[in-house]
């Protein structure tokens, strides 16, 4: 799905060598801007920007041409990313808040299925300070931390298997005591793929919310499911199916793994996503079956968190002025949840005191704020 963006990127400015050009630079002194309009076309791109002015402003972008076209701001030389429109329809205008600090600047336009326009150079002149600026992040940019990332998914794979075959292979033998102490290790391997869960749909993790039957709908399945049966007093019996329908499940991802790549502009995406979710199933327990070990999830998926963000790092540290500060959220939050665990058993969510809650919540709450700017700044855009 194209997701219709509008956002000043998050990011310190870095500049680097995109081929843009300093000719036909027009010098224009610091003055207020009365909502400037703007045209981005394939012939009249850039034009319209006669008085650029420092400081905080708002453009008006107008698409005059015939095709759907992205806008970005981008400093010269380099291309930077200072401000960007997403999706303007033709003879549409659409309005960008941004800050701009003295230096040279352009309009470049991407229509859509086009190639790459780059519009006149305009100087700004005055005292203020630019606002966040990104050097863009490429396709090519993300297809080595995918890799890797889908690498670790491969060995995180070998481990969900294993463990997983040593649950189902203590509910054959019908000791539900071993089986319970087997799922969270089985659960955990899998929570712990983080940043891929959207590659493997529902089969092995999907929970019974929207099922017209609920916990007794055929197709609740997966870890959930023997949770929910190891938890409520089912039988070995009862839960040989769901047992043996996971196994077959866990089987089939790995045997299907090599075929399934992950999309690299999903990756950056992710990053925030694998939280997003833990602040709103795990720390409700929307998502627990029976265990009370939601909290161990959430901590598997704040491992997943942190490999998405270390694959994603060599990227980062140039373009996030907050990754230092990101890296002692996900500090923070961890401590957070490690004092909730005690041996082999886990605080549940229901038995955490108010102020242990309310720190939590809050310390992932701040976490997501910090992870949200990945997407933005990870976003794959055409250069050329």
């Amino acid at each position: 799905m194209h997701v219709r963006r509008v956002s000043t990127v998050i990011a310190s400015s870095l500049l680097f060598v995109a081929g843009c050009s300093n000719s036909g630079v027009k010098a224009a002194p610091a003055q207020p801007a009365a909502d400037p309009s703007i045209q981005i076309s394939t012939s009249h791109c850039g034009e319209g920007w006669a008085h650029p002015a420092a400081g905080s402003q708002t453009l008006s972008i107008t698409n005059t041409g015939t095709t759907t076209a992205d806008a970005d701001v981008i400093g010269v030389p380099g291309g930077a990313v200072y401000g960007e429109l997403e999706g303007v329809a033709p003879g549409v205008t659409r309005s960008l808040p941004i800050t701009l600090g003295q230096g040279t600047y352009a309009i470049r336009c991407q229509p859509e299925d086009g190639a790459l326009i780059v519009g006149p150079s305009v100087r700004v002149a005055g005292s203020a300070k630019s606002g966040p600026a990104a050097v863009p992040v490429t396709y090519n940019d993300l297809y080595g931390p995918t890799r890797e990332y889908q690498d670790y998914v491969a060995g995180g794979v070998k481990t969900l298997l294993a463990r997983t075959k040593t649950l189902v292979a203590a509910v054959d033998r019908k000791d539900l005591k071993a089986a319970k102490k087997a799922w969270l290790p089985a659960h955990l391997a899998y929570e712990k793929l983080g940043a891929a869960y959207d590659t493997f749909g529902d089969a092995i993790d999907g929970l019974p919310q929207g099922l017209p039957k609920g916990v007794h709908d055929p197709d609740f399945a997966g870890f959930h499911r023997v949770e929910y049966g190891l938890w409520h007093g089912e039988s070995a019996a009862s839960l040989r199916s769901p047992a043996d329908r996971l196994l077959k499940d866990v089987k089939g991802l790995k045997a299907d793994l090599p075929n399934e790549d992950m999309e690299p502009g999903d990756l950056p995406l992710r990053a925030h996503e694998i939280m997003e979710n833990t602040l709103q199933f795990e720390l409700t327990e929307k998502a627990d079956q029976g265990s009370g070990t939601s909290l161990a999830t959430a901590s598997a998926n704040l491992d997943g968190t942190r490999q998405a963000v270390e694959v994603l790092r060599p990227l980062l540290k140039s373009r996030y002025t907050g990754l230092s500060q990101m890296d002692a959220d996900l500090d923070r939050v961890q401590k957070l949840l490690d004092a909730q665990k005690h041996g082999d058993s886990w605080t549940s969510v229901a038995g955490l005191g108010t102020s242990d809650r309310e720190s939590i919540d809050g310390a992932v709450g701040e976490l997501l704020e910090r992870l949200a700017p990945i997407a933005s700044i990870c976003y794959p855009r055409r250069t050329s």
